[in-house]
């Protein structure tokens, strides 16, 4: 692949991560009953990718947001969590009522 075109590439695909980093935190701030997990999650691993390309994009500004060692593996936790649907991502199990039978005795 040419060099201009993968560079062009790379520019168009940073662009579109940090658009859906944004996307993704409008929506998370619409939660009615705080931030949702699954959208946070998203967040943050849309936001990682773009921080990973930044360093092999020519002439891009760093992303806005940093995050430390630390909190990338605590985030890394997360988004097994989030893909394998465990822990708080768990999918909400049904409430079971029992159901009796209404009708008199014969």
């Amino acid at each position: 692949m040419d060099d201009v075109v993968r560079a062009q590439e790379s520019v168009r695909a940073y662009g579109e991560l940090l658009a859906v980093a944004e996307r993704l935190e409008a929506l998370r701030q619409l939660g009615d009953d705080g931030v949702e997990a699954h959208t946070t999650a998203a967040l943050h691993a849309v936001r990682f990718a773009a921080t990973i390309l930044w360093r092999t994009v020519p002439d891009v500004p760093l992303p806005a947001y940093q995050q430390d060692d630390e909190r990338l593996l605590e985030l890394a936790a997360h988004w097994r969590e989030a893909a394998l649907g465990l822990g708080e991502f768990a999918p909400q199990r049904p409430v079971l009522r029992l159901v009796g039978d209404d009708t008199p005795p014969a």
